[in-house]
């Protein structure tokens, strides 16, 4: 008797603490992630090598916001040394601003400035140009436990004095449909389709701020370090799969400044990852000292390398038995309707399936086939 007494006793002392361990427990929303200020986020750096140079602009929104991004257009944006000389920017469309390949001197400093074509203008401090050491090679290594593709990136500088890099990536894979697509209705007729829509590739930016550092160690060296992860699941890597790495050698300040947004960025998530804060970088306002614009303005030389794999790992698509309509009923088909071939002992009937399951378009990639691809 004595110890049900104590069990509930000790039930209900446990039950009181997790409601009120549970009843502190209050959301936290920062105000900078829920402000509607539309701040303007200048992303890109100065390539000094034999490759153009990218400017994005664009401005910050509301976390819960779900419209796009808004970019910023007809801005003016040149980048300039210490010695005076300027490089005008071209603008492409959707905010993004080009500059070829020029004669920089990598002895000289540079800082980037943008005048918006609403009068508003920012300046980056001046930096200076931090060499890349070529990639060495990009290999794949096969994750059974996962299972996974697991990709990696080894350099090294011999002279140790790069240290900070950072990398991007584009991954580039072959994808089918589970049914081809042999017809198609043209001027109320059914003709044999023109182009192949049964056969795709889609491209995809890293999204990750992928960053690695020498400075502890002996030597300027990085060894077999993961870039991404690809699960066999996601049917990637049966086809065919290409990744471009770019590297480039980072300026501490410049590395310290994207490994602060990283954890802002990607560590929130869990009782114990960085609260939210204001990483603003190296950018100021000339006509309003109050006002904050986000982005880091580096100079560097990139440096960038390909792999393809064909692993064979995955499946070939599956999908539900197409349906048939008639002739008629063919001519009058939806576009949802992707029509493969004409069945039946007098070709009277047309097999039909979704645009999933017939046409890879609808899954984001194009039909092209890359330069580059085998």
């Amino acid at each position: 008797m004595n110890r049900t007494k104590k069990y509930c006793l000790l039930t209900t002392g446990l039950i009181a603490s997790l409601f009120v361990l549970y009843s502190c427990v209050e959301p936290f929303s920062p105000p900078e992630i829920n402000s509607d200020e539309q701040y303007l986020v200048i992303d890109g750096f100065l390539n000094v090598g034999a490759d153009s140079s990218r400017i994005d602009l664009s401005h910050t929104q509301n976390a819960s916001a779900n419209e796009a991004v808004l970019n910023e257009t007809g801005a003016t944006i040149t980048a300039e040394d210490d010695k005076g000389t300027t490089f005008s920017f071209s603008e492409k469309g959707n905010g993004t601003y080009l500059l070829p390949p020029q004669n920089f001197s990598k002895l000289s400093k540079y800082r980037l400035r943008v005048k918006t074509k609403g009068g508003k203008e920012y300046l980056s401090d001046f930096v200076e140009v931090k060499s890349t050491p070529p990639i060495d090679s990009i290999g794949y290594k096969f994750d059974n436990r996962q299972p996974a593709g697991v990709m990696y990136v080894n350099t090294h500088d011999p002279n140790n004095q790069t240290r900070f890099y950072r990398w991007k990536f584009e991954e580039t894979w072959e994808y089918r449909t589970a049914y081809y697509s042999g017809l198609e209705v043209l001027n109320n007729q059914l003709i044999g389709r023109r182009d192949n829509i049964n056969v795709c590739w889609r491209t995809i930016k890293s999204g990750n701020i992928l960053l690695g550092s020498t400075i502890k160690l002996s030597e300027d060296i990085i060894k077999d370090l993961p870039l991404t992860t690809v699960l066999v699941s996601t049917n990637k890597l049966y086809f065919g799969y290409s990744l471009l790495v770019k590297q480039y050698g980072l300026t501490q300040d410049a590395f310290e400044y994207w490994t602060s947004l990283a954890k802002t960025t990607e560590g929130t998530g869990s009782l114990f990852d960085p609260l939210p804060s204001q990483v603003t970088g190296n950018f100021k306002s000339t006509t309003n000292a109050k006002e904050l614009v986000f982005g880091y303005f580096s100079a560097a030389v990139e440096q960038s390398k390909r792999i393809f794999i064909r692993p064979y790992l995955g499946s070939y698509p599956s999908c539900p038995m197409p349906d048939s309509l008639s002739i008629a009923d063919a001519l009058k088909s939806s576009p949802q309707q992707i029509l493969l071939n004409t069945v039946g002992a007098k070709m009277d009937s047309v097999l039909y399936s979704s645009g999933f399951c017939a046409d890879c378009r609808v899954q984001g990639g194009t039909t092209t086939k890359p330069s580059f691809w085998p």
